[in-house]
């Protein structure tokens, strides 16, 4: 329901955002072995990739935090009464940028749009696992191909 009721306003102050969510004071933090950062996006950040680069590294660095980030790309054409971000980029650009991000909170990149998913670190890693399987068929069968004519 809150995210529903949530409204299009402000910039993309990642930074600010990630300061609040990272300097929180967690209930029970003691108890929890990992905590993550989902990051629900349409755009680039407000700042330069570098400082938020630099910035996530140094906070995700020495504990169990993550930084995993889903990029929705929206295709819809601007009108003159939405509100215009301070920076601006493709989104190609965007998702290369929140890609270097995430490398740098060792988190997963996801990238979806209207057409589907067009990049997804889990995806990626499902399609790997396939591919070695079927590798290791492949093997299996030649190897026992092989073995068959011989007593």
């Amino acid at each position: 329901r809150w995210v529903l009721s949530l409204q299009c306003k402000g910039s993309r102050n990642f930074m600010s955002a990630l300061r609040r969510a990272v300097e929180i004071d967690f209930k029970d933090k003691d108890k929890h072995k990992s905590q993550g950062i989902y990051l629900l996006t349409t755009g680039i950040p407000d700042q330069e990739t570098h400082t938020v680069s630099a910035y996530v590294a140094e906070t995700c660095s020495g504990c169990d935090l993550q930084l995993h980030v889903c990029l929705f790309s929206v295709m819809a054409d601007v009108d003159s009464g939405s509100v215009i971000p301070a920076r601006y980029a493709n989104p190609a650009e965007t998702a290369g940028t929140f890609k270097e991000i995430v490398q740098a909170a060792n988190g997963r990149f996801h990238w979806f749009g209207e057409a589907g998913v067009f990049e997804s670190d889990d995806i990626n890693i499902i399609v790997s696992e396939m591919e070695k399987a079927i590798s290791y068929s492949h093997k299996v069968c030649m190897l026992w191909f092989s073995l068959g004519g011989k007593s």
